[in-house]
């Protein structure tokens, strides 16, 4: 039985090198695709811990700037009724 199976491989051994080609390739790309996953799972992972001060503090600084548009509004709009009734009292 030994024998047939060695006379059996050195009869086809470009196919079972194809084969193990074949698995070795098919490993890797296995391997590859865990480790993109791992990869992007530790991302989120950062990112939900550190993104989530990140962006209440961007949210923050938005809210800022949008108080001062609000302030400066607030003041343009006073002086041009002040303008307005100044220009239609003569």
């Amino acid at each position: 039985m030994v024998v047939e199976i060695k006379s059996w491989l050195k009869e086809n051994h470009t196919l079972v090198m194809f084969l193990v080609a074949q698995l070795i390739a098919f490993a890797a790309g296995g391997a590859g695709i865990i480790a993109y996953y791992v990869k992007m799972e530790h991302r989120v992972h950062i990112l939900e811990t550190r993104g989530a001060e990140y962006s209440v503090e961007r949210m923050n600084k938005t809210d800022e700037r949008i108080t001062v548009i609000e302030q400066r509004q607030i003041r343009n709009e006073e002086q041009i009724r002040r303008i307005v009734d100044a220009l239609t009292k003569k």
